[in-house]
């Protein structure tokens, strides 16, 4: 049985609704199952409304396989928190279920980044122009992803060190966190932007150059200008 083009992904505080190929549910994953069958899918949009079952739609996300578009529907259902729903946590590992709401389950999943507005004393902003990832060739504000247990502000000071070579000290003040969604893959990126003040040399820096091709200081004018992520004009205008 083919799997349909557009199904509901249901999720109550880390509860989701699973179906079996005729529609029946609740069903419960089995983490660690090897077999094979994609027996457990989201319902249908028809499936929901047969259980009476009223939601607030949040997004659509499109994902493709093989030359396949499907269409999942993310949204909260208005119900009581549902005991006997699958936990979320326990469909990534059970092969049973079908690709389609694996995936969708992965990309709920928030992609961490941690950056810094780093200012000299004449109040110039130091960018870098990274070689690789979603911004390459362009220019960006030092940081990059959160290591697995890593806390934020433990992460932009890494990455400056890895990147840039040099040691930053991080300011008091209160991180700028912006939460953004591209496109309709659906994934969330949340980014965490915190301030350091650094009045050393380009000449004095390391760069990291499978990384970073070039690092530059930029007035604040020219740094909004210049920045091509959300992420980092929302921080420029906030800490610059």
């Amino acid at each position: 049985m083919s799997h349909p083009q557009t199904v509901v992904y249901l999720e109550h505080d880390g509860r989701v609704l699973l179906v079996n190929l005729d529609g029946i549910g609740p069903q419960i994953p089995v983490r660690g199952r090897l077999e094979n069958s994609l027996s457990l899918r989201f319902p249908t949009p028809n499936e929901v409304a047969e259980r009476g079952i009223k939601f607030e739609q949040k997004m659509n996300m499109r994902i493709s396989f093989s030359g396949q578009d499907y269409i999942v529907i993310k949204a909260y259902p208005k119900i009581d928190w549902p005991s006997d729903w699958a936990w979320k946590d326990s469909i990534v590992s059970d092969n049973c279920v079908h690709p389609v709401a694996r995936e969708a389950i992965y990309r709920s999943i928030h992609r961490l980044v941690s950056k810094v507005v780093i200012k000299n004393n004449q109040n110039q902003i130091l960018m870098a122009k990274v070689n690789r990832g979603h911004f390459s060739g362009f220019w960006t504000l030092p940081g990059g992803y959160m290591d697995h247990d890593e806390h934020p502000t433990t992460g932009c000071v890494r990455e400056c060190l890895e990147e840039l070579g040099i040691d930053i000290i991080l300011t008091n003040d209160a991180p700028i966190i912006t939460q953004k969604i591209f496109n309709d893959e659906g994934v969330s990126f949340v980014s965490f932007t915190y301030q350091s003040n650094w009045d050393g040399n380009i000449e004095d820096m390391t760069l990291l150059t499978e990384e970073i091709s070039e690092a530059a200081w930029f007035s604040r004018e020219d740094a909004l200008s210049n920045a091509v992520s959300y992420f980092d004009s929302e921080a420029i205008k906030h800490h610059g």
